[in-house]
């Protein structure tokens, strides 16, 4: 065998022109996207367009199999990236390729592709994983409550990690298809449209799909045995409500509220424009928690939420956000207020329309309710920090906000506002700054004073300064608790999350 000399320089030479030039760039993703509330939420490098998860689920042993696979796109050129999920990964693959895989943390899933991924490559993740959601602890509690015949995924600001890996954080929404094999006789109940149902050998498989982008904590599953009631509204989306079988006295109350969805829905769009989604509903399984959740096109609702009778205000609530938080997402978790303010004024709107006391009548029983040494002031809505994000003033305080600026700028230009704000900012995310630059458009006047004073402060707005945006104008004196304010305040609980982190 003839070998040709190379001198040693030559070798060097010839071995660098051997890797591209642009090796030395492909560096890991970051393993958060960037919020400062919650550093861990979410990751770097790459931006996801949909999910599809494949799953079986036993309810009686609680064991979750599923294969995940995503479709994205590289923003960086990468050479690592991490994905969130607390469950056990037994295989990943890249573009088809095996790649290597380690658990770090409580949630991050490092995965190392065969090859460097250049800035802008589509590339398609499979994980296969298996677990039991409900022993997954992250930052000390589980987003997956099991319920006396199946499990539920829904929880705020993250859920998704117990039951499939993802980008988890509102900033990267992707459209899903969630299909869910469960032993015959069990139901599976996600977000968006029934596509398809078949059985076989013992198990009977639900496929679902949500069409528009969804963040990962607005996705849900529920599996269990569920009486569930479908329509049509008038302009042909369709209506899927479930009601777990064993609500017990709860059951007719829930059933009285949900069941005006359609109605309530209908009412929203002449506040806030046409419904944004493709299917409509609600569903409320039998686990013990108090909150709600506006989980995309079906919200879910903790049987407690209807323990005093029917409760359509938390309908309304969380319909609401449909547009104001769902459609229309935080950029980051200090802007909730975009969530929560708006749906809370809702509930107002809902009491206006109702004749149970005017938006004008609950901003001025709030202010009077609360002291100026309340520490209710001392939350600030529009940043209200990770400990408050839930706070009772995000809502109350926040809603205040908005009956101010109808004051300011009056009934065309609040309800252009209203409108406006979710078709200009349709599936995307928004900070509340934008908010006020596209109040002050739209109305003509400046704002940034006003929404400092009744977002930004951690003091109550004095006597003369709330008489000048119209709220407690008449006096002093604390204002009579309208008629709605009972139902109004039995939502509060809806932001009771219950989880580790205070919320």
């Amino acid at each position: 065998m003839h070998r040709r000399l190379i001198a040693p320089g030559a070798l060097a030479a010839s071995l660098l022109l051997a890797i591209p030039a642009s090796a030395a760039d492909f560096t890991p993703g970051a393993p958060g996207i960037g919020d400062p509330y919650y550093p861990a939420s979410g990751n770097g490098g790459y931006d996801v367009s949909h999910y599809d998860l494949r799953l079986k689920y036993q309810p009686k042993t609680d064991l979750l199999e599923g294969t995940a696979t995503i479709n994205a796109t590289t923003t960086q050129d990468l050479s690592r990236f991490n994905l969130d999920l607390g469950l056990k990964v037994s295989e990943v693959r890249v573009n088809g390729k095996k790649a290597a895989f380690k658990k770090s943390g409580e949630q991050e899933l490092e995965i190392t592709p065969a090859a460097g991924l250049p800035k802008g490559t589509p590339i398609t993740v499979v994980v296969r994983y298996a677990g039991k959601p409900s022993e997954v602890k992250i930052n000390g509690y589980t987003a997956w409550a099991r319920t006396p015949d199946g499990g539920v995924a829904a929880q705020e600001p993250e859920s998704a990690a117990w039951w499939y890996p993802s980008n988890d954080h509102p900033l990267d929404k992707a459209t899903y298809d969630v299909s869910v094999s469960v032993p015959d006789g069990s139901q599976a109940i996600s977000n968006g449209v029934l596509q398809s149902q078949s059985s076989k050998l013992g198990w009977t498989r639900f496929n679902w799909r949500s069409n528009k982008p969804q963040a990962s904590y607005l996705t849900t599953l529920a599996v269990g045995k569920f009486d569930i009631t479908t329509d049509k509204t008038a302009d042909g989306l369709p209506v899927l409500n479930a009601y777990s079988k064993d609500l017990g006295d709860n059951a007719g109350a829930a059933r009285a509220s949900i069941e005006r969805s359609t109605e309530v829905a209908e009412w929203l769009e002449t506040v806030f424009g046409k419904y944004p989604f493709n299917a409509l509903g609600g569903y409320v399984p039998n686990v013990t928690s108090g909150f709600a959740l506006e989980t995309q096109t079906r919200p879910f609702y903790s049987p407690k939420q209807f323990a005093n009778g029917s409760n359509v205000s938390v309908v309304v609530h969380e319909l609401a956000h449909q547009w104001y938080g769902d459609s229309v997402s935080v950029d980051g978790w200090k802007d909730i207020w975009i969530n929560e303010g708006f749906a809370r004024y809702s509930q107002w709107l809902w009491s206006e329309k109702e004749g149970e006391g005017t938006a004008q009548e609950l901003a001025d029983h709030v202010y009077a309710q609360h002291p100026a040494d309340d520490p209710f002031w001392k939350v600030k809505p529009g940043d209200p920090g990770p400990e408050n994000q839930f706070d009772i003033a995000v809502y109350d305080r926040g809603a205040l906000a908005l009956q101010a600026l109808r004051n300011e700028i009056g009934e065309k230009s609040f309800s252009a506002i209203l409108k406006g704000w979710p078709k200009e900012h349709a599936y995307g995310n928004a900070k509340v700054s934008d908010f006020v630059k596209y109040a002050e458009k739209v109305s003509g006047k400046p704002l940034a004073s006003l929404f400092d004073a009744w977002l930004f402060q951690p003091s109550r707005p004095d006597a003369p300064a709330a008489r000048s945006a119209g709220i407690a104008r008449s006096s002093a004196v604390p204002a009579a608790a309208p008629k709605s304010w009972k139902s109004i305040a039995a939502t509060n609980g809806v932001h009771g999350h219950g989880h580790g982190r205070g919320h």
